[in-house]
């Protein structure tokens, strides 16, 4: 499969990459600055601003499948969607955020009491990008929640898929590291399972 990643110098971004090529795939990065990005071993890089429709549309042709982990401050969902449809691509895959799943019945991670008013904006944006996502209806795209840590560490292979609920482990922590999150994203991308769906990865 031919998979282009947006964001792919950032830390989900270059784990995903990694995964990816150790499956076989070709792996292209898709950054503003080729000369100066620092992407996994294996990786082509092309020149492309993903805020510009016409600029990433161009990078994007002749791919299976864009896969998007840039911050949702700086790539909202309607530059993305027009540039990926422009390029003929059908598949999308969006490194979601946890804030948008619920943490409790009816409530989501977002509106509670307690959510950190520093993640406040990049969360908001997030849970607009998947709203306008579910308003799509020609692209196959897929939102990947992970859980509520995520960040570097091992690469189990043992972690569970869930829905529009936070998941927690047996202690009640909700966790997945950016390795295995990489495993259930790779793992759509080659048998999709969620097509048009949000889902979440964690212990």
């Amino acid at each position: 499969m031919k998979i282009a990643i947006i964001g792919i110098t950032g830390r989900a971004g270059s784990r995903i990459a990694t995964e990816a090529l150790s499956r076989g795939h070709e792996v292209t990065g898709i950054v503003r600055t080729p000369g100066k990005a620092d992407v996994p071993t294996g990786v082509d890089v092309k020149q492309g601003d993903a805020t510009q429709p016409e600029s990433i549309a161009a990078a994007l042709r002749g791919y299976d499948a864009v896969v998007s982990a840039a911050r949702f401050q700086t790539l909202t969902a309607a530059p993305l969607l027009q540039a990926v449809k422009a390029a003929g691509v059908k598949r999308l895959v969006v490194v979601g955020g946890a804030a948008s799943l619920e943490g409790s019945p009816g409530q989501l991670v977002l509106d509670s009491p307690h959510f950190p008013a520093e993640y406040k904006p990049e969360a908001t944006a997030g849970k607009r990008f998947l709203d306008d996502l579910r308003r799509e209806s020609s692209v196959e795209w897929t939102f990947i929640s992970p859980s509520a840590e995520f960040g570097p560490g091992e690469r189990t292979g043992q972690f569970r898929l869930g829905s529009q609920q936070l998941l927690k482990d047996a202690n009640g922590k909700s966790h997945i590291s950016m390795e295995d999150y990489a495993i259930a994203l790779v793992d759509e991308l080659e048998k999709p399972q969620h097509v048009r769906e949000r889902f979440t990865v964690g212990y």
